[in-house]
């Protein structure tokens, strides 16, 4: 943010040449009342007992020396136990207007230099079709790619796909006897077969194209039934992801670690840190002494690999090829495969801060406030492509990113569809859409604006409504800077939120077309297209699209 920056910068100057050292504990931030200024430092307080001296006289010389160094600062006070607290000139704050005009879509972008992340979402078992879990995974995922590319980092997105293991046999075995019962022949069924009608639907397909398929040997027919369903099964995640504007560099077989030698690669690294070992004819990881709850088995006594050992090689891969931050998008259930997943890293020999995951929370379906049953025999909406269809992607996409992820999310399904403002995607694109509107009314009148303003055109934004919403403007790279830290993808849509109930109360206290005053017309076009530039850079990061009209 312009103002913390500025303030850092000229207070920096002040603690040097009174022979003290920035506090590395330093805080500059809003007062929690905004009758007290802009902001609010405690420099004076850290630095005190070292400058022998009292911390309100501390910052009372701190504040006089702002005042007369800094131009931009109208006023600087101490307060409490030795805060400063600085208030900006409206001049300072109407640059922004400038600054944003100049950096268009870049505005918020991050400039220092990022890190190689590989960012890796959604993951399901391609044994059947996404959910509405899966959905609020995808939509976090994507959007925090779109949030860390905006702070600098350079990410590659991936989908793991599992497969190989128990899961992917049992779903070959399902479509095949489903075949078989469908040609007339007596079927066992197992205990645990997937039930959903796609399995009948995909067994009738390749009946059809196959007749004399339920004459094969079984081993071969399950193979054949293996192989169809997880390609149309996959083939449909795909089409779903891309509905949902959800982008996935890469797509990453299981199959592929043990074929390319990864598992060997990745036990011998484990080997190297001397926490592995063999116990009853099977390999384990000590994961106990690295903070899990008990040790690990990697390879069985029947030599087959455990779930965790194919996840170890996966990361021990993405480590391989150059990334230095993973981060995993999993469902909350997952929670305790946290702990032993980072012995995992920290066996690698890998920093704490290489690997972080992102959990998402359970989505509760309702319509009109009731819930709606999850079930697909009933005709009810339990997929992801369901609820595109129903209320669009870009209602499905905020709804989703309109709460931080680990936290439950009621989504009502009534509501996301409201064209009203009670709707939260409608009540930010429409603010999106009033700006424009009004822009092109005030063309239609003949008011043109310059590619970028200048003091003088901004010098009648002087009302406390027009500081509190460039204000609000100049905080959104503060925010993205905030969300991206803390990898919460929420902040974006409540800051949104928040800066379209700004604009939409100004709209309402304040005419913009004034037909006797055109220096203010002037001035109020251009913040409201700055305002309407940050609304489209926000509503980007979320992937929702920024109408002109509505």
């Amino acid at each position: 943010m312009r103002a913390i920056e500025t303030l850092r910068t000229a207070l920096a100057a002040i603690i040097e040449e009174e022979g003290l050292a920035w506090p590395a504990k330093t805080v500059i931030e809003p007062p929690r009342d905004p009758r007290h200024g802009d902001l609010s430092v405690n420099s004076a307080m850290l630095l005190a007992k070292e400058a022998k001296t009292n911390p309100r006289e501390l910052a009372q010389k701190f504040a006089a020396k702002l005042l007369e160094r800094c131009p931009d600062v109208e006023k600087a006070e101490a307060a409490g136990p030795g805060f400063c607290n600085v208030t900006f000139s409206q001049a300072f704050w109407r640059q922004i207007v400038t600054d944003i005009e100049s950096a268009g879509q870049a505005y918020g972008e991050s400039r220092e230099p990022g890190r190689r992340v590989l960012l890796e979402y959604v993951s399901a078992n391609p044994t059947g079709p996404l959910h509405v879990g899966h959905g609020r995974g995808a939509a976090v995922g994507d959007s925090l790619a779109r949030l860390l590319r905006k702070a600098g980092h350079h990410v590659h997105t991936e989908y793991y796909i599992n497969d190989a293991g128990r899961q992917m046999r049992l779903l070959g075995l399902s479509v095949w006897l489903r075949v078989l019962e469908l040609a007339g022949r007596p079927v066992e069924w197992p205990e645990d077969y997937y039930r959903g009608d796609y399995i009948i639907d995909i067994a009738r397909e390749m009946l059809e194209a196959y007749p004399g398929l339920p004459d094969m040997p079984a081993a071969e027919g399950e193979d054949r039934c293996y192989e169809k369903a997880m390609t149309d099964i996959l083939n449909g995640i795909k089409d779903d992801l891309r509905d949902f504007r959800v982008e996935h560099l890469q797509w990453f077989s299981e199959k592929t670690l043990v074929e390319t030698g990864a598992v060997d690669a990745a036990f011998a690294a484990l080997g190297k840190s001397g926490y592995t070992y063999e116990q009853d004819n099977a390999f384990w990881f000590a994961t106990e002494q690295l903070g899990d709850d008990k040790n690990r088995v990697l390879k069985k006594s029947d030599g087959s690999l455990t779930y965790f050992a194919s996840d170890i090689a996966y990361h021990h891969d993405k480590f391989e090829r150059g990334y230095d931050w993973l981060i995993d998008v999993w469902g909350a259930d997952h929670h305790g495969y946290i702990p032993r997943m980072r012995a995992a890293i920290s066996a690698m020999g890998k920093e704490r801060d290489s690997f972080d995951v992102v959990l998402i929370q359970l989505v509760n379906l309702l319509r009109e406030g009731h819930p709606v049953s999850m079930s697909t025999r009933a005709g009810t909406f339990e997929t992801l492509a369901d609820v595109i269809k129903e209320v669009g992607t870009d209602a499905a996409r905020f709804m989703f990113l309109s709460r931080k992820s680990d936290s439950p999310l009621d989504f009502d399904l009534e509501l996301a569809k409201q064209r009203s403002l009670d709707n939260p995607v409608y009540y930010v694109q429409y603010a999106h859409a009033r700006i424009c509107a009004v822009l092109r009314r005030a063309a239609e009148r003949g008011f043109v604006l310059p590619e970028k303003s200048d003091a003088a055109l901004l010098a009648p934004l002087d009302t406390p409504e027009d500081m509190t919403l460039l204000r609000k403007a100049a905080a959104f790279e503060d925010m993205l800077y905030a969300a991206a830290q803390s990898l919460g993808v929420h902040y974006v849509s409540h800051y949104l939120t928040e800066l379209a109930g700004l604009l939409h109360s100004y709209y309402a206290r304040h005419q913009v077309l004034l037909a006797d005053d055109a220096p203010r017309t002037l001035a109020r076009l251009a913040l409201l297209r700055s305002v309407g530039q940050v609304v489209r850079n926000g509503l980007d990061v979320l992937g929702v699209s920024a109408p002109e009209s509505m």
